[in-house]
């Protein structure tokens, strides 16, 4: 039965601290961990949903990649076989979103395939007060590479089912990119120290 539910590969992508491990919590299990709870991503972790679109299941495999520089060579092979990507910033941070540019020529970089499905994510919309990136400005960046974009609080809730929602049925959408294999993820592990067993020597040596 499991064969039968097609699944998709998701990455979280962008720098460190906006929020990718929150927003990939809150959409997994619906929790909400304080800033200074989250260790940072060291490497890749991943999780596994399930979505129902149109009366069809779907196996979502979420894969949270770290930000940080020193770790850019270790999740670059993460990127192949994926068929949507979430670009984050904080909107309380104007360097989380100029650097966009470059997590966009990453992705475009890495993806196989060239119609991957990418999203803009404007994270910590909660923090209206200290904001320094304007919903104008999202839309326009995301309008300008031609992307879909959704801002969203991890904290509250606001816009984290919707973004994950119109990511996957935008994939749904794009048959090429998964009707050739139904499954080519579906022996992930929810835990980290479980993927060296289960994957075969496809995880991450950190």
């Amino acid at each position: 039965m499991s064969q039968q539910i097609p699944t998709l590969k998701l990455l979280l992508i962008g720098n460190s601290n906006v929020g990718k491990s929150s927003l990939l919590l809150r959409f997994t299990d619906d929790t909400f961990l304080p800033q200074e709870e989250v260790s940072a991503t060291i490497g890749v972790d991943f999780k596994v949903s399930m979505m129902e679109v149109n009366g069809k299941m779907y196996k979502l495999t979420i894969w949270d990649t770290a930000g940080q520089e020193r770790f850019r060579t270790l999740t670059s092979s993460y990127y192949r076989g994926a068929q949507g990507v979430i670009l984050v910033y904080d909107v309380s941070n104007r360097d989380t979103f100029d650097a966009l540019n470059t997590w966009w020529n990453e992705v475009n970089t890495y993806c196989s395939s060239p119609d991957v499905v990418k999203m803009i994510v404007g994270n910590k919309v909660d923090k209206e007060s200290s904001r320094v990136v304007t919903y104008e400005e999202g839309a326009n960046f995301a309008r300008k590479l031609s992307t879909l974009f959704v801002e969203c609080s991890a904290k509250t809730k606001v816009g984290v089912k919707q973004a994950f929602e119109e990511l996957v049925e935008k994939i749904i959408e794009t048959p090429s990119l998964w009707q050739k294999d139904a499954a080519p993820n579906s022996t992930v592990r929810m835990s980290a120290d479980d993927d060296k067993e289960e994957s075969g020597g496809d995880s991450c040596a950190c």
